[in-house]
């Protein structure tokens, strides 16, 4: 079964999404439904030789903008790319959404089209690099006001998604807060912890925000407010490290030699911290595989988001889910 992807969202036009499709059908074999302005989507297929590749088009006649409400898009435009993308994991056509589109909207047509699993709120799971092996941090956006209940939520989902897209028999959790102790932190957090603590998970306790790229725990758990906050300080940090270092080696000659000596060191370096790598960020708890990326995201990193999307719909992420949301709620 194809993964739907919104062909007309994201900073850079159709032309760097489909190119992601491509890439994605080229190298991993993942069937695409493109969605999207159907005369655009043939003409770039054309122009980029797709001919003979799992590539489909169904066409949609509105865009939803950047800066667009997402209740007004829901309204105002049934027929957008992103509504019509969801549509297609409805009626069972396709197994998942990918979208680097309006972040708001693609949320609100996933819980619209979609639903939500029972009593759970729903949350933005991403996935960033440590010293060690990958952490997952959710919530990174959907929620920015959130009760105790939500983040224990939050903490099941990241086990789960943790159990089954990192492999991580038995994932440890901390919970997001401003000391170690387990009197630290507002009320939401104290009590969360409580609830950890009593909880089946492997709830290791709170961490601080130093501790998330040492890569001691596998999950770190907070509300969404503060969880987009980090999210958005590590890739710029990544990002101005990246441009100091490249200044630094450009200021002189011997910084250009050490360079050259260092070149794949820096390249892995590179690699490790470049979110493209990852693709996109799932939202979970919605009845089926959503997967939002960055609005600035090129073709890897579209290419990259369809390969996650194919694989969390073949392994089921949503049953799982629901049936641990179920078991420990």
């Amino acid at each position: 079964m194809p993964v739907a992807l919104d062909a007309m969202g994201g900073d850079y036009g159709p032309g760097v999404l489909v190119e992601g499709a491509i890439q994605a059908a080229r190298d991993f074999g993942v069937e695409t439904i493109l969605v999207g302005d159907e005369g655009t989507l043939k003409g770039l297929l054309e122009e980029k030789g797709a001919n003979g590749l799992p590539l489909d088009i169904v066409h949609a006649s509105q865009v939803v903008s950047m800066d667009e409400a997402p209740s007004e898009a829901l309204r105002r435009k049934k027929d957008s790319t992103i509504q019509v993308s969801f549509g297609l994991i409805r009626d069972g056509r396709a197994t998942a959404c990918v979208s680097a589109g309006n972040s708001g909207a693609t949320m609100a047509s996933a819980l619209f089209t979609l639903g939500r699993i029972k009593g759970v709120r729903p949350a933005i799971a991403t996935v960033m690099p440590t010293l060690k092996e990958p952490v997952v941090l959710i919530d990174v956006g959907a929620n920015v006001d959130c009760k105790p209940i939500h983040l224990y939520q939050f903490a099941i989902m990241g086990h789960v998604f943790s159990k089954i897209h990192l492999k991580k028999d038995s994932p440890s959790i901390g919970l997001l807060s401003i000391g170690e102790e387990d009197t630290k932190g507002n009320v939401q957090v104290k009590k969360a912890y409580d609830m950890l603590q009593a909880s089946e998970l492997n709830f290791v306790g709170n961490v601080e925000g130093r501790d998330i790229f040492k890569g001691d725990v596998d999950v770190v758990v907070c509300d969404g407010f503060v969880g987009n906050i980090c999210l958005k300080l590590s890739e710029g940090l990544a990002e101005s490290i990246l441009l100091m270092l490249k200044q630094e080696i450009e200021s002189s000659l011997v910084a250009s030699m050490g360079y050259k000596l260092a070149k794949n060191a820096f390249k892995r370096f590179k690699k490790k911290v470049d979110y493209a790598e990852y693709g996109g960020a799932p939202l979970l708890g919605v009845k089926g595989i959503a997967i939002i990326c960055h609005g600035r995201s090129k073709a890897k990193a579209i290419k990259n988001a369809i390969r996650v999307a194919d694989e969390l719909a073949r392994m089921d992420l949503h049953a799982h889910l629901e049936s641990s949301l179920k078991a420990m709620t």
